[in-house]
């Protein structure tokens, strides 16, 4: 887009936010909130583009006093890693909440699918797992040890080769995306198939609590990973589909920008994921079941309380 005509497109609102930040009349927060966040992206846009034009040192400024309105003159004094993790994607995570109940309602969905459809037909299983992984599990199980397949390897190697596909694989839910998210909810439909047919299995061989022990070790934070991964993807798509006051390509440019950043935010949660699995899930029958429960429970409620809880608190605490 041309200059002109993207100072055109945007005039009004623009002056609609400087009337907002220099009258003394009270505005909601979620108004500012949205303010706030539509002046940021205008000006990521002609950060871009225009990087030494007027418009980018006008931008600019009426982002630093629209700061300013809501935080009441305080300012950060942190790292920009720390800002980043602590407070931008935080609110990218509110600001796409509508996205975060689509990505889990669909999730939950697909899952309960793979679980019905191997309960009505156990060929359903080693049709989505493959007879090798299927009769190694058997094989498992009746040794009396279920969790034998993650005994293979050497730790640091397991650990690697599991947290570089595990990376990869979330890449791509998020870069899956760009197909107006039609390729995000094929792959969670694939991952989510398997892992409820995956996990039905153990269940007809009555080793729940022995999977549930072992496999949700590092399952608890990979899984809930994946579905914030998948989320960014639908973030992307959204992006095309619905540009609201956009064009197409410059709202595509926004939505991919927002959805790497939830993307890089798993990242951490990935490696921990993966440590764990490379560590200690080979020796979840060796270990205490307080202790198995204590890490499924911890990691669970770390990535939860980071995308599911702490957004909504943040939101709060800066716009309230």
């Amino acid at each position: 887009m041309r200059e002109v005509a993207f100072i055109k497109h945007n005039k009004e609102q623009w002056l609609e936010f400087e009337n907002a930040i220099y009258s003394n009349t009270y505005h909601k927060p979620d108004y500012l909130a949205d303010m706030y966040i539509q002046i940021m992206n205008d000006l990521s846009y002609a950060q871009t583009f225009y990087p030494k034009s007027k418009v980018t040192q006008y931008l600019n400024n009426l982002a630093g006093q629209t700061y300013q309105k809501i935080y009441k003159t305080k300012r950060i004094e942190e790292n920009r890693v720390v800002h980043f993790f602590k407070t931008e994607v935080p609110l990218i995570v509110y600001e796409h909440k509508n996205y975060m109940h689509f990505t889990l309602l669909t999730f939950a969905i697909i899952v309960a699918i793979g679980v019905v459809s191997a309960h009505y037909d156990l060929n359903f299983i080693r049709l989505i797992l493959g007879d090798y992984y299927v009769n190694l599990t058997l094989d498992n199980i009746q040794n009396d040890d279920a969790m034998g397949i993650y005994k293979s390897g050497s730790n640091w190697g397991s650990f690697i080769a599991i947290t570089f596909n595990n990376l990869y694989v979330g890449l791509r839910f998020f870069l899956y995306g760009i197909f107006a998210g039609l390729g995000t909810l094929i792959f969670l439909l694939y991952n989510g198939i398997m892992l409820g047919a995956f996990q039905y299995l153990f269940i007809k061989e009555n080793a729940f609590m022995d999977s549930f022990r072992g496999i949700w070790l590092h399952g608890a934070m990979e899984i809930t990973g994946m579905v914030v991964e998948a989320f960014a993807g639908f973030i992307l798509g959204g992006s095309i589909l619905f540009p609201k006051t956009f064009s197409r390509i410059n709202s595509l440019k926004i939505g991919f920008k927002n959805g790497l950043k939830i993307f890089v935010a798993t990242v951490p949660f990935t490696i921990f994921a993966g440590f764990i699995e490379g560590f200690v899930t080979r020796y979840a029958k060796e270990m205490p079941d307080v202790l198995n429960y204590i890490i499924i429970f911890g990691t669970l409620f770390l990535i939860i309380y980071y995308f599911f809880i702490y957004p909504r608190k943040v939101y709060k605490k800066m716009f309230a």
